[in-house]
């Protein structure tokens, strides 16, 4: 099979893996005059398909062929897609070409499963090993771990990469269990925690300290593929958050493929659900709510697809509500519906120099159609007698329209 081919087969394969992203990686050093390609403490530049994929990297799998036979996988053994397999000096080819052309600034690499798990990381390493070592690559690499594979081979995978993921998939051992049996939570968890604690040995060790996957580790849930709750994928992502230290856990809604098992339903969950998700997930890491509080405002298990996450806790907590921006704390501030973490900073240094209006407000940017409802300045309060279903009917977005996957300010 031509170059192109492969290529074209094995890019496609890899749009499933949702969980690539910016290093956040320190700039490696080169000689003077020596090595192609950087990364930046802020991370590689990005460009994004309109339902949020990053495709600013060479994304591919080193192969689609797999041992395993995940039910929801469309590389699964038992699928009758056609197959394909880079060479590593392909692989390396291509991420040199395609750097030097400015088409990425760096390579997302994952694989299935060939001959074993071992092998298979082997060939994974092997790729980064070349291009850090033969070609003094010093762009940013993302090495897909397997799980199953030795200690020492993901020891090696982290030298050489600036972030490695282990998918986690599914967040329950049942589901797990049904869906992808040849797979443990046990061995995903392991290779976790081996990586954590090289991560972490690496930083203590400072600058004498042979680095190990500076940007740290990631992994991805699949959303929809079985009938786990949104309350049971915050709960693991909680779980994996405190235990492992991971940098980011990706959402990624189940895709329908051709000849795909019985078992699986047949349709798409909303990509709603999926950018809820992601609101969630965004609410715990960088504006202070717990998981519990928030699986605690949904009984069925599943945010409300009408209403963000933030909004649904706020109107189930009218008693905490309204606040006044000029004296109430910044925590209580970020539980505001419509007020995202730039927005506060501004409210909190601006409230300095005089008290705020609802003109101001709005000079310093405040989404107003959620937070005219809950919040008081000084020539403004919201109105006394509007009861939660009709607050909630003002309030809701309509399902149907496309989410904003790309702004900064998700958790509002």
């Amino acid at each position: 099979m031509d170059l192109k081919r492969k290529l074209a087969l094995l890019a496609d394969a890899a749009k499933y893996d949702a969980s690539c992203a910016s290093s956040g990686a320190p700039k490696r050093q080169a000689a003077p005059g020596r090595g192609i390609g950087s990364t930046t403490g802020m991370g590689i530049c990005h460009s994004f398909t309109p339902d949020g994929r990053c495709v600013s990297l060479l994304k591919i799998l080193l192969t689609n062929f797999c041992i395993y036979d995940c039910l929801y996988c469309v590389n699964r053994r038992s699928s009758d897609v056609p197959r394909a397999r880079f060479a590593v000096s392909e692989v390396v080819s291509l991420t040199l070409s395609f750097y030097r052309r400015n088409y990425i600034e760096g390579l997302f690499l994952s694989s299935g499963i060939i001959r074993s798990a071992d092998y298979t990381m082997e060939r994974l390493v092997e790729v980064a090993r070349v291009l850090r070592e033969e070609h003094e690559f010093q762009g940013y690499i993302h090495l897909k771990t397997i799980p199953e594979a030795s200690p020492e081979l993901i020891a090696a995978a982290g030298r050489y990469a600036d972030r490695l993921s282990v998918n986690i998939e599914l967040p329950t051992r049942s589901a797990l269990a049904t869906l992808a049996p040849e797979k443990t939570d046990t061995s995903i968890k392991r290779a976790m925690g081996d990586i954590r604690v090289s991560v972490e040995e690496a930083r203590e060790g400072g600058k004498k300290s042979p680095r190990f996957a500076p940007a740290g580790q990631s992994t991805q849930m699949i959303v929809g593929a079985d009938a786990s709750t949104d309350a049971n994928i915050m709960d693991m992502a909680d779980t994996l958050y405190r235990s492992y230290q991971l940098r980011r856990i990706y959402y990624s809604a189940f895709s329908p493929f051709v000849h795909s098992s019985p078992r699986l339903p047949n349709r798409a969950p909303p990509l709603m659900r999926e950018h809820r998700l992601y609101q969630a997930d965004w609410l715990i890491r960088y504006y202070g709510f717990s998981t519990p509080e928030l699986t605690a405002a949904i009984p069925s298990g599943n945010f409300d697809l009408d209403i963000d996450p933030k909004t649904t806790w706020a109107l189930r907590h009218r008693d905490l509500f309204p606040v006044d921006v000029n004296v109430a704390a910044r925590e209580q501030l970020l539980r505001v519906p419509g007020l995202g973490v730039r927005t506060v900073d501004r409210i909190v240094a601006s409230r300095k120099q005089g008290k705020l209006r609802y003109a101001d407000l709005i000079t310093l940017g405040v989404s107003l159609r959620k937070a005219r409802h809950f919040v008081i300045a000084a020539d403004y309060a919201p109105q006394a007698d509007i009861s939660g279903v009709r607050l909630r009917n003002v309030l809701a977005t309509t399902v149907t329209q496309q989410p904003d996957l790309f702004q900064q300010a998700v958790g509002n």
